[in-house]
């Protein structure tokens, strides 16, 4: 569907593993060379060294503004999600005290997790729990209702399981949040790639997204509404800027890196042409590609579903193309080891979303086998992964029998 190119596929193997981090196309490693050649300096100086190093930040912080419906003045820059998670937890977390309330899910990756427990355990706050269906691996919205009351001051919640791809209702959840006056941070590392964002809708007061979930390089944000920046203090260095966004930024970034998020986003805008403005294309596109993706995926989950010795995790059809399974009698990194064998990458393990595989019983055996698609996987990366899964469970079959 794409006119993107990614170099690194020409190893011909089936990149399955999008949902660990995703490669970058050519224009995107090309935008981040050419700003190196041409020469970059830190922020604030007055020669034209530090003036493409204001530009590419400001480029950036717009790029990520236009791909989540949010204000750049709003996008805070940093590493990844996990520090910029850490980071913000300490700034809230100055503001609460005994008996205040903060609530976490199973179905999170442990950076939206973590964060949240050790900064409400530093002010002495209640850590509660929004546990999963373990059946379907769905997040029941429910609960929230009993969970979030008057002393709750942040409800903490993915947009997509990395995991299962599960994605809860996160604007109902959002709505019984703010109805109690509670923030909601909202984990969108996994979910960003895979369809149209939009921040105001979900009711995200914070939304986390890294670009190298969606084709740009290692570089994380959190998107809230600068008003709200505006409330919290982060511990900075003294001489650091005091305005909002920058005073929640420590050291310099890559700004080379910067320069390759914003060419991430103009890719991701070019695959609905160019009319109409980057946000405007970028919706479009999006929609595109959760539609090709999800045809994908169904064919995926037919193939895996349909191989005997297969089990499947997480049941909703509300997910984001990302498949969790495990093959009988293999370890996961075994089966992973046999796949990578015939050229098909995948993750295994429980990639950080320990309380989730917990939840399913499987934190103490490894985990599972996590396939994932992405904008430049086709129907033969999806055929090669199936085919080679019953490969693998015919060679166990096989040397069952002769045992």
């Amino acid at each position: 569907m794409s006119p993107m190119h990614f170099p690194a596929l020409s190893d011909g193997y089936a990149y399955l593993d999008g949902a660990g981090g995703t490669q970058m196309p050519e224009a995107v490693i090309e935008a981040m060379a050419d700003a190196s050649r041409r020469g970059l300096a830190n922020v604030g100086g007055v020669f034209p060294a530090s003036d493409r190093a204001d530009s590419a930040v400001e480029e950036c912080r717009a790029a990520i503004a236009d791909l989540v419906s949010g204000e750049p003045a709003g996008v805070v820059l940093g590493p990844n999600m996990t520090t910029l998670t850490y980071r913000v937890a300490s700034a809230l977390s100055k503001q609460w005290a005994p008996g205040d309330e903060v609530i976490v899910t199973q179905l999170d990756h442990d950076a939206n997790i973590r964060p949240w427990i050790q900064a409400a355990d530093r002010v002495g706050a209640v850590v509660r729990w929004a546990t999963i269906d373990t059946s379907t691996g769905d997040l029941p919205t429910e609960q929230f209702q009993a969970l979030v009351n008057g002393k709750t001051r942040l409800v903490a919640v993915t947009a997509a399981s990395n995991l299962t791809g599960i994605k809860p209702n996160v604007a109902e959840i959002a709505a019984i949040a703010h109805n109690h006056r509670a923030l909601l941070f909202v984990d969108g590392v996994h979910a960003t790639a895979h369809q149209v964002t939009d921040i105001r809708a979900l009711g995200a007061d914070f939304y986390a997204t890294s670009a190298y979930k969606w084709y740009g390089p290692h570089v994380g944000a959190i998107i809230a509404d600068p008003g709200l920046l505006e409330r919290f203090e982060p511990d900075k260095l003294l001489p650091q800027s005091d305005v909002v966004p920058e005073r929640y930024e420590w050291g310099t970034p890559s700004f080379a890196n910067l320069v390759g998020v914003a060419a991430a986003v103009d890719e991701l805008a070019s695959l609905s042409g160019d009319i109409g403005t980057r946000r405007e294309r970028i919706r479009q596109a999006m929609g595109t590609v959760e539609q090709r993706e999800q045809t994908l995926f169904l064919d995926l989950l037919k193939g895996l579903s349909e191989l005997p010795s297969v089990s499947l995790y997480g049941q909703s059809s509300f997910r984001a193309p990302t498949a969790f399974f495990r093959v009988a009698d293999l370890t996961p990194q075994q089966l992973a080891g046999a796949l990578a064998r015939r050229q098909v990458n995948v993750w295994h393990g429980d990639n950080f979303a320990i309380e989730l595989c917990r939840a399913l019983g499987l934190d103490q055996t490894g985990g599972a086998v996590r396939a994932s698609l992405a904008i430049y996987n086709q129907a033969e990366d999806v055929h090669r992964l199936v085919a080679a899964v019953g490969e693998i469970v015919d060679s166990l079959a096989t040397s069952r029998h002769r045992e």
